[in-house]
């Protein structure tokens, strides 16, 4: 790793106010987004080069073992399928973000907003090795087991930000910035061990 920089980040602007009322009824806020993403999460894939329509084998909605296979017996990586998971990915880390109190704004199903995740196209002959791929998941297993804990800490902040937040209508920033954290790290892992896009092993970080 060059300079200690992942080519995998996430950036959540920070706001130093947050509307209390919509912070109150998040849980409810949150329900249609959620149906959405559902809904993506299972639903078909197409190639809108050959229109056709295509069921993938998919892990939360990411095209998972055709990226796989063709890594492994290809070297390829098809700019749309990345195109896709990289969208879903943004549009669920959108929805992930409101549910966790971190913005107030609506997540968009296509618009940036003040998520910003980076997660570069692979050149997969120069950059990946053919057969990572299928060890990738066993290797993150030591991520999942702190991430498992890091996920149960996150939820409690998430309850404790709640509370501050109805009352004070700020989110401190220390909590923010460890949920942040979580949510990068997860990401990191996610884009090792399942978008495929880089085989620079995650860090065992929550900074940038």
């Amino acid at each position: 790793m060059t300079n200690n920089i992942y080519p995998v980040n996430l950036k959540i602007d920070y706001s130093e106010h947050s509307d209390r009322l919509k912070t109150f009824f998040r849980i409810i806020l949150v329900i249609p987004i959620v149906i959405i993403l559902g809904l993506l999460s299972n639903s078909d894939a197409y190639d809108h080069e050959s229109t056709e329509k295509i069921r993938f084998f998919t892990a939360a909605g990411i095209v998972f073992i055709p990226t796989l296979l063709m890594i492994l017996f290809r070297q390829k990586y098809p700019r749309w399928w990345f195109d896709w998971n990289l969208a879903l990915t943004k549009f669920s880390t959108r929805v992930l973000s409101y549910f966790l109190l971190l913005r107030d704004e609506y997540p968009s199903a296509d618009e940036e907003q003040a998520i910003h995740i980076d997660i570069p196209y692979p050149d997969v002959k120069k950059e990946l090795v053919n057969w990572m791929p299928l060890v990738k998941w066993f290797l993150v297993i030591p991520h999942f087991i702190i991430l498992f804990f890091l996920y149960v800490a996150v939820f409690f902040c998430t309850i404790l930000a709640w509370i501050i937040i109805v009352f004070t209508a700020n989110y401190p920033k220390g909590l923010f910035l460890f949920v942040v954290g979580v949510m990068r790290w997860s990401l990191r892992v996610d884009a090792y061990a399942f978008l495929l896009t880089t085989d620079e092993y995650p860090p065992f970080r929550l900074e940038e």
